[in-house]
C-alpha cells in the first residue's frame, strides 16, 4: 500500500495601502499588498504549511522564520522550491494541491492560471497537480472590509 498523507495550511496577512500584491507567485496590480516581512504571498505560505504538514515537518515559521533576515522580502516561489525538495528528500512526492483565496478585491479568477503555473513550476510539478480558487466574502469580515486576505491549502503527498 503507499503511503498517502494529507496536510492543511491556512495563512493571513494584513493589507497595507500602496504595497505589491502578490498571490500564488504572481505579481497583481491593485492598490493594496500584503503586511508582511516576505513577499507576503498568503497563497504559496498556506501551502508550504500544507506540505510540510502532510509530511509532519513542523510549519513555515519553524523553517523560515520571519524574525531572520534571510528572509527579508524573499520571493515565496524559493521557500516552496525548497518546501518540495525537503519532501523529496524524504522520499515523498506531490500528488496534488489545492488553495482557495479569500479576498473582496481585486477580481482573481484572470490571474488563476498563472497562479497556478508559477506553483506548479516552483514545485516540479505538472499544472494539472495545482488548483487555486477565489472567493469573496459577501463584504463580511476582515477580507470583505479589504482589510487582509486569507488562504486555505490542502496538500496530498505520498510516497515514492
Amino acid at each position: 500500500m503507499t503511503d498517502f498523507r494529507i496536510g492543511h495550511g491556512y495563512d493571513v496577512h494584513a493589507l497595507g495601502e500602496g504595497l505589491p500584491l502578490v498571490l500564488g507567485g504572481v505579481r497583481i496590480a491593485h492598490t493594496k499588498g500584503c503586511i508582511a516581512h516576505s513577499d507576503g504571498d498568503v497563497v504559496i505560505h498556506a501551502l508550504c504549511d500544507a506540505l510540510l504538514g502532510a509530511a509532519a515537518l513542523g510549519d513555515i515559521g519553524l523553517h523560515f522564520p520571519d524574525t531572520s533576515d534571510d528572509y527579508a522580502g524573499i520571493d515565496s516561489k524559493i521557500l516552496l522550491r525548497r518546501v518540495a525538495a525537503m519532501l523529496r528528500e524524504r522520499g515523498y512526492e506531490i500528488g496534488n494541491v489545492d488553495c482557495t483565496i479569500s479576498m473582496q478585491r481585486p477580481k482573481l479568477r484572470p490571474h488563476i492560471d498563472a497562479m497556478r503555473a508559477a506553483m506548479a513550476e516552483a514545485m516540479g510539478v505538472d499544472v494539472d497537480r495545482v488548483s487555486v480558487k477565489a472567493t469573496t466574502t459577501e463584504h463580511l469580515g476582515f477580507e470583505g472590509r479589504e482589510e487582509g486576505v486569507s488562504t486555505s491549502a490542502v496538500a496530498l503527498i505520498y510516497k515514492v
